[in-house]
């Protein structure tokens, strides 16, 4: 997966805003106000931090060690920096994101995903 595959997958999911809040290089992708996937695009390989369940963290790390940790600069317990290469299926990077960005609305107040099913 390339950056504008990424770019592309994450901008066409409801509510979905990106900004630089960090710095020029940092791309975060928010929905309604609340992030679920950044990545540092001055990297050479994509590393995405994801939201992710931490118990389904522990199994996504112990299976994928080489390529899913604990995310830096976040909350490793919440959050896992992806290494998107060709030892991770394609899927499973998609399914990550959508795991992102539905726990992230799953976390919101009904108002707020009330707003998101009526205003996009």
């Amino acid at each position: 997966m390339h950056i504008e595959t990424f770019r592309e997958y994450c901008l066409q999911k409801k509510g979905v805003t990106e900004s630089f809040p960090f710095n020029e290089t940092t791309l975060v992708f928010k929905v309604l106000n609340k992030m679920f996937a950044l990545t540092d695009l001055e990297l050479d390989v994509l590393k995405i931090n994801l939201k992710c369940d931490p118990e389904k963290s522990i199994a996504l790390r112990e299976e994928f060690h080489n390529n899913i940790k604990p995310a830096f600069h976040m909350n490793k317990k919440h959050w896992n920096t992806v290494t998107v290469n060709t030892q991770l299926p394609p899927k499973l990077v998609l399914e990550l994101i959508d795991h992102s960005y539905n726990l992230v609305i799953s976390k919101m107040t009904k108002k707020e995903r009330d707003l998101l099913s009526k205003s996009f």
